[in-house]
């Protein structure tokens, strides 16, 4: 190699490594930003943890002086954990069932048929997911105190499922028109209904986006504070977003070691849920060759 070769592969790698140094400098503050926002998510999951097996636990994050299951032990009572989550589990899974079946119903005319209705009626559906629940909540109570429905678990469900009802149907429309309809049209070749051919063909090839739509809702109704607490007021029927409540006393007083552990408890559920869907996602691929060739 000569001379000049070797001063221009020189001058090269020192142009390289000068960018390559520039970039690393470049990238300091987006990775100091990266840092601040994952010490934001992950200091209230270390509180929660600290907090729960700290018998003397404040709202400051620190290691317990003393690791006991006290806080646990506290909360596991019919009245104060096991009563409201089983009540959580019957809102949001009774919310999810109405919720699938209804936007199922809704979303397949709207993915297998073509009409000059089909766009206005979906932003008319999209309109109504922009409604917040307060401004409604008003005529809603009234309504239910005519009908007499108030502290009743099914007409709870049955509003609980109008509200994510839009945003449902919008998901599940997404992932039928994902379904080729000749397949539908081989069934009602061999003699199937426009029903039979959902329930055989259609479902079956978007169980996973029926999962998705499923944890959705659950998700939402699990979390929903405001309808329960005013539509049910027997604390009995109370969900576990509104018991929660019941570890802020007056004049600022809070458990907060108790609430920490029910915290970690009711989120048990939900994770639950993520994993039993993930495993029954992979099975649901085993289908997708017959969208295939």
């Amino acid at each position: 190699m000569t001379t000049a070769a070797r001063a221009s592969v020189g001058e090269h790698r020192t142009a390289a490594g000068a960018v390559s140094r520039a970039q690393q400098r470049a990238r300091v503050p987006a990775d100091l930003a990266l840092m601040v926002i994952g010490a934001c998510f992950v200091l209230p999951l270390l509180w929660l943890v600290f907090a729960s097996l700290d018998p003397a636990a404040g709202y400051e994050t620190r290691l317990p002086r003393e690791v006991s299951l006290a806080n646990f032990s506290a909360i596991m009572t019919p009245g104060l954990l096991f009563g409201p989550l089983w009540n959580s589990l019957v809102l949001s899974a009774g919310t999810g069932a109405v919720n699938l079946v209804a936007a199922v119903l809704a979303a397949y005319p709207l993915s297998r048929y073509q009409s000059r209705f089909n766009k206005p009626f979906m932003y008319t559906i999209l309109f109504g997911t922009c409604l917040p629940i307060t401004a409604i909540m008003v005529p809603v109570y009234g309504l239910f105190v005519q009908l007499q429905l108030l502290d009743s678990m099914p007409a709870t469900i049955f509003f609980m499922a109008t509200t994510t009802l839009p945003m449902a149907i919008w998901m599940t429309k997404n992932f039928m028109d994902a379904v080729p309809v000749s397949l539908e049209e081989a069934a009602w070749v061999d003699g199937a209904s426009g029903l039979t051919a959902l329930r055989t063909i259609v479902l079956p090839l978007m169980r996973q986006g029926l999962g998705v739509v499923f944890i959705f809702v659950f998700i939402q109704a699990w979390g929903n504070f405001f309808v329960p607490f005013v539509l049910l007021l027997s604390e009995a029927r109370q969900p576990a977003a509104v018991s929660i409540y019941s570890f802020f006393g007056q004049h600022g007083a809070v458990a907060y070691g108790q609430l920490a552990a029910f915290s970690i408890l009711y989120s048990v559920p939900v994770l639950a849920l993520y994993v039993i869907v993930a495993k029954g996602a992979g099975s649901s691929f085993a289908l997708s060759g017959a969208v295939k060739g």
